[in-house]
C-alpha cells in the first residue's frame, strides 16, 4: 500500500473518532480521496475528448464498517447522520454514498449495508469535485471490505453512474477519474473515449511558478438546469453532424443552428488546447501554457456560455495583475477559476483579485496555492 498523504492521515483519524463517537465501535479501516482541478479541457469529457486534470490535498475521509443497515454521518458543521433500511430514496449528502455502493451492485460487485463517517475539507460548491471525492472515497472502502478488485478506470466509470443515475446531476467522467487515477506531482492526460491515460510532469516549483485556486464562493451545482442543456446541445450538434460524438466533428466543420456551432466550435478547440497542452509540458515548459488557459476562458466565456460575473473578475484581475494565464475549472456557473503566477506575483494577484471582487460588489473570494496531490488510497 503506498504512503498515505499525510493530510489525508489526519483527516481519516478525525473520521475514525467521529466513527467511534457516533457508533460505538471501531471501524474497519479508513480511506480518502482528492477533489480535483482540472488544468484544461473543460466540458470535453462526455463529448469522448481529452482532460487533463491534478488532484488537490484536499480529501474526503471516511471510516468505514460492515454493518446490519445503511449508516451515514459527516462531520460537517455540527453533524448530522442519515439511515437506512436500504440504498432507496436516500437525499442530500447522503446520497453520493448510498448511490456509490446502489452503482457498485448494479456493476456486478455486491456490497452489503454499511456504517460510514465522513470527513471532508474539499470546499463544497466550488467546482472542486467534492462530490467526486466522496464516491471515490466510499467506492474503494467498499470495494476493499468486500473483496472486489475493480480496475481504477472501471472504478470511476462506477463512481459516474452514481452521480449520473443516482443523484440525477448529468456529469461526465472527468471529476471521478481525477480523483482515482492522478498521481503526486503529475498532471493527467486523460482520453475520455479509451480511458488510456498519461502522467505528465508538473513541476511548478523548477520555474518558481505558483497555481493559484481562487474559489468565487458563488456556489454551483450539477443539478441545475444549465449543466444538462449544455450536454444536450452537444449531443444535438453531434446528431446533426452524423458523428457520435463531438470529438468526431471535422474540424471546420459548420452549423446553422448559431448556439450549436458556438457550442461545437469550444469542444473542439478545447481538445486542441489540451493536445497543445501536453506537448509544452512534456517539453518541461510550465509558463508557456499560460495562453492556452486564458483561451479556454475566453471559450467557456464566449462559445459555451458556462463562466460567471464572479468568475470572469478573478480571471481578469488576475490577468491584469500579471498572471501568465487563468481561466475558470469546473462544470462553471459559479465555483473556481485558477491563475498560473509567478511566485514572486501571487501576492500581488491574490489582492488583485480581492479588490476586484469588492469593487463589483461579490462575495470575498478564498484564494490559495494548488499542489498536484496523491489520488484515492487507504489510510489505515
Amino acid at each position: 500500500m503506498p504512503t498515505p498523504d499525510l493530510h489525508a492521515v489526519e483527516l481519516a483519524e478525525t473520521a475514525a473518532a467521529a466513527f467511534r463517537d457516533v457508533f460505538g465501535a471501531e471501524p474497519e479501516g479508513t480511506w480518502a480521496a482528492p477533489g480535483r482541478v482540472n488544468l484544461i479541457g473543460e466540458h470535453t469529457d462526455y463529448n469522448e475528448g481529452f482532460v487533463m486534470p491534478f488532484a488537490l490535498p484536499f480529501y474526503a475521509a471516511v471510516a468505514v464498517a460492515k454493518s446490519d443497515s445503511w449508516e451515514f454521518h459527516s462531520t460537517y458543521g455540527e453533524g448530522s447522520t442519515v439511515r437506512s433500511d436500504s440504498l432507496e430514496g436516500v437525499e442530500g449528502w447522503a446520497a453520493y454514498l448510498a448511490g456509490t455502493a446502489w452503482a457498485l451492485n448494479e456493476s456486478g460487485y455486491p456490497v452489503g449495508p454499511v456504517r460510514v463517517a465522513v470527513n471532508s475539507d474539499v470546499p463544497h460548491g466550488a467546482g472542486l469535485s467534492s462530490s467526486a471525492a466522496l464516491e471515490c472515497a466510499v467506492l474503494i472502502a467498499l470495494a476493499d471490505l468486500y473483496g472486489h478488485e475493480i480496475d481504477r478506470a472501471e472504478a470511476a466509470r462506477i463512481a459516474q453512474k452514481a452521480e449520473n443515475e443516482y443523484v440525477g446531476a448529468p456529469t461526465g467522467v472527468l471529476d471521478q477519474s481525477a480523483s482515482l487515477l492522478c498521481t503526486e506531482g503529475n498532471v493527467m492526460f486523460l482520453d475520455c473515449r479509451d480511458f488510456s491515460r498519461e502522467q505528465v510532469p508538473f513541476d511548478l516549483a523548477a520555474e518558481d511558478l505558483v497555481m493559484l485556486v481562487i474559489d468565487t464562493q458563488a456556489p454551483h451545482r450539477h443539478v441545475d438546469g444549465e449543466y444538462g442543456l449544455r450536454r444536450a446541445d452537444c449531443e444535438e450538434a453531434a446528431r446533426q453532424l452524423g458523428v457520435p460524438f463531438l470529438r468526431d466533428a471535422p474540424k471546420h466543420a459548420k452549423l446553422d443552428d448559431e448556439r450549436l456551432n458556438r457550442r461545437m466550435h469550444h469542444i473542439l478547440t478545447e481538445n486542441e488546447r489540451v493536445l497543445k497542452t501536453v506537448e509544452i509540458l512534456k517539453r518541461g515548459n510550465v509558463a508557456g501554457i499560460g495562453d492556452l488557459l486564458t483561451a479556454s476562458h475566453v471559450s467557456l466565456r464566449d462559445d459555451y456560455e458556462v463562466s460567471s460575473v464572479e468568475l470572469d473578475s478573478a480571471v481578469d484581475a488576475a490577468l491584469g495583475a500579471g498572471a501568465l494565464g487563468a481561466r475558470m475549472t469546473g462544470g462553471g456557473f459559479g465555483g473556481s477559476a485558477i491563475a498560473l503566477v509567478e511566485s514572486a506575483a501571487a501576492a500581488k494577484v491574490e489582492a488583485a483579485v480581492l479588490e476586484a471582487a469588492a469593487a463589483n460588489g461579490l462575495p470575498t473570494p478564498r484564494v490559495f496555492v494548488a499542489r498536484a496531490a496523491a489520488g484515492a488510497h487507504r489510510v489505515s
